[in-house]
Order: C-alpha cells, then sequence, then structure tokens
C-alpha cells in the first residue's frame, strides 16, 4: 500500500507531467524542481487544484550552489526554494526553482497567489540578489539602502566591502573601506604519543 507521501508524489506526477523537471521522495521529504519559466503557471496549480490545495506558503529561500559539494555542483548557481503546506490534505511540499541567468539571476514573484511572501522574496533579493520579477516592492530588507553586495553569496567576502562607524565631529555615520586584514584562525592542535595510555 502506497503512503500518503507517495500517493502525493505519483499525483504531481500526473499533473504536471514534462512541467517537472525532478520529483523526489528522500528522507520523507518530496522536494520538487520546476524550470523558472514553468512555475508561474505550476505554483497557480498547485495553489488551486482542490487535489493540491496548496494554499499556505511557509517560507521561500535563496540559495547559492556555487559551493555546492565542494565546488563541483554540474547546475545553475542560484534557486528560490518554496516551503509550500497544505492544510486540507495534510501534505507539505519543497519547490526549488532554479534562475536561469548566473549573472542576473531572476524569478517570477508569487505574491498574487500567496500574498504572505512578501517579505520572504524581498529576504531572498536582498541576501541573494535574486530579482523577483513582478513583485510590488522589491527592496532591502535586511541591509542598509547603501549596501553594496548580497552577503548571503558565496563569494561575498566574510569581512565585507565597507564599515560603518559614527562620526562625532560630522554627527552621523559615515562609512569607510574595510580597515580589518583578513586572516584565518585555525586552533592549534597539540597531539600527545600516548595520550590516554
Amino acid at each position: 500500500m502506497a503512503t500518503k507521501l507517495e500517493a502525493l508524489q505519483t499525483t504531481l506526477q500526473t499533473a504536471l507531467g514534462d512541467k517537472a523537471v525532478s520529483l523526489t521522495n528522500a528522507l520523507g521529504e518530496l522536494t520538487l524542481v520546476v524550470k523558472a519559466a514553468e512555475w508561474p503557471a505550476v505554483a497557480r496549480q498547485l495553489c488551486d487544484q482542490p487535489e493540491f490545495a496548496f494554499k499556505t506558503c511557509v517560507d521561500v529561500c535563496g540559495v547559492d550552489y556555487s559551493a555546492y559539494k565542494d565546488g563541483a555542483w554540474d547546475g545553475r548557481r542560484y534557486a528560490a526554494v518554496y516551503h509550500l503546506l497544505s492544510v486540507a490534505n495534510n501534505f507539505r511540499l519543497r519547490v526549488r526553482v532554479f534562475c536561469e541567468d548566473d549573472e542576473l539571476p531572476m524569478v517570477a514573484s508569487m505574491v498574487d497567489v500567496w500574498a504572505g511572501i512578501n517579505w520572504f522574496e524581498r529576504e531572498a533579493f536582498d541576501l541573494y540578489g535574486i530579482v523577483f520579477t513582478g513583485h510590488p516592492d522589491l527592496r532591502r530588507i535586511l541591509t542598509d539602502y547603501g549596501f553594496v553586495g548580497h552577503p548571503f553569496r558565496k563569494d561575498f567576502p566574510l569581512s565585507g566591502h565597507v564599515e560603518m562607524r559614527y562620526d562625532a565631529e560630522q554627527g552621523r555615520v559615515v562609512y569607510q573601506p574595510v580597515s580589518i586584514e583578513p586572516r584565518e584562525i585555525t586552533p592549534r592542535i597539540i597531539r600527545e604519543e600516548n595520550y590516554g595510555g
């Protein structure tokens, strides 16, 4: 007898057909990968069709795969990951949408499908630089408006590009180049030959 998750997987495969790049069931979680061009139609289908009824999007986050598997990753660099919930059917689903362009990652905004993800998409834009086309108010949400770069990208320096401090003479916050010297702090490990013996 098929489990509830396996039944959902079969229903999704039948309903989506070739719109689904992949659909995997691992560790008790179902993950659907969809092309960016197909995502608006698939999102509407997942929300509106009663056999799915994913009326709630719990979270949206960005992912940078550039250092995934120690740099052996062969696919697109950026993805937007959506975690969906169907209260009516008691299902959860993870949807991964890879951005087609690594230089300017873009995915269609799903605010018109799930209104509550407005700030989640803004966060993914701010931290990863993923542009959600059609978003009603896409601007930074966690970093300063003058912030340069996207701090969760793997190529963003740990010390950042600029630092800010309050200047008493000017009576305001000023930005200046980072004055911290980059260094690697590795704890020193001393091994004794007969330790514990």
